[in-house]
């Protein structure tokens, strides 16, 4: 008998974003909220009823069913097996689950685990399905199983846009592109490039790297890096450029580390700039340490019903000689998904 965890990528695809996320992902023991990660044997032993075959190896199955509902099932895994990554490091795949898999000691744990590992490997956003499916080990092995996990890749490891939006702010109607390539080196990366252009000659280019672990570090890790370039002689009578890098350094569920470093330079071709303004011109450098810790209570981050959550973030910038020295701290209630 094998017991298996599908799913499939039937639901709407997500739009991408102009760069991932800054959420942090949650740590592998952090089941997803609003997904079940139970299994119902009672269901399971009610399905059992409808298979084909002789009565007695229905009989068979029920009575399975009913002692997995009625005390734990010890149970050991033999091997863990990777089907269908023809472009994904099978390396990356065990690390995100084959310990989640091998820490459960009874079927009934087996079987969440591979629900919640089904989970963890969905939120890659590389595989169009995944289906993990529980089966007997080898018979000089008894009380083992073998864990197969199926995977489909993308069949279009790619998304892009381009868009036209109004800004308030300068009355103008910029128009943005964005082309995201996920898995290119099959480690799960995502690497993206944005670009705004607006015809008060403002511009914005934007290249960024995503990647879920890198080797043993078990959390994911980011950098962008941007180019900013506004024309405000109408308004305020200065041009400015920044050019922006940005390292995540640490994400899970609860915390989050990240370092800025910007390089900005800001002149007064017409002379005309207010005093506030001059006192800024030349360049200035910006080095600053980033730490976000999050707590959520929510009952789910889309249609939260009870509960809270709050996201305290603290910023120190100054790292550097001659740079910008500041702290700043803030407090926020972050908003539902969807």
């Amino acid at each position: 008998m094998a017991i298996a965890a599908d799913s499939t990528a039937e639901q709407a695809p997500n739009p991408a974003p102009h760069e991932p996320s800054d959420e942090p992902r949650k740590a592998p023991d952090q089941p997803d909220r609003g997904e079940d990660n139970g299994v119902d044997f009672d269901e399971e032993e009610d399905d059992a009823e409808e298979l084909d075959g002789p009565p007695a190896y229905k009989e068979k199955v029920k009575a399975v069913f009913r002692r997995l509902h009625a005390e734990p099932v010890g149970i050991r895994v033999h091997d863990v097996i990777i089907r269908g990554n023809f472009k994904t490091r099978g390396s990356l795949i065990e690390a995100e689950v084959a310990d989640l898999l091998r820490s459960a000691g009874t079927v009934q744990g087996l079987v969440r685990a591979s629900s919640h590992a089904n989970a963890l490997l969905r939120r890659l956003d590389v595989f169009d399905s995944v289906s993990i499916t529980l089966g007997a080990g080898p018979p000089e092995f008894p009380g083992t199983a073998i864990v197969t996990i199926q995977v489909v890749e993308a069949a279009r490891p790619y998304n892009r846009g381009i868009f036209f939006f109004p800004k308030k702010e300068v009355i103008s109607w910029p128009v943005e592109g964005w082309f995201m390539l996920k898995n290119l080196f099959g480690y799960g990366d995502m690497w993206n490039v944005s670009g705004e252009y607006g015809w008060d000659q403002s511009s914005k280019i934007d290249i960024g790297v995503y990647l879920p672990r890198l080797k043993s570090i078990p959390t994911p890790l980011t950098a962008r890096a941007s180019i900013l370039s506004e024309d405000w002689l109408k308004f305020s009578s200065y041009k400015q450029r920044l050019l922006g890098l940005k390292f995540g350094l640490l994400s899970t569920w609860h915390h989050n580390l990240s370092y800025d470093l910007a390089w900005r330079t800001l002149t007064d071709p017409s002379q005309m700039a207010s005093e506030s303004i001059r006192r800024q011109l030349g360049h200035n450098l910006l080095s600053a340490l980033s730490y976000a810790y999050k707590i959520d209570k929510r009952d789910s981050e889309f249609r939260p019903t009870k509960g809270y959550a709050f996201v305290s973030t603290s910023q120190v910038g100054g790292l550097w000689k001659n740079g910008l020295r500041f702290f700043r701290q803030v407090l926020m209630q972050p908003t539902s998904r969807g």
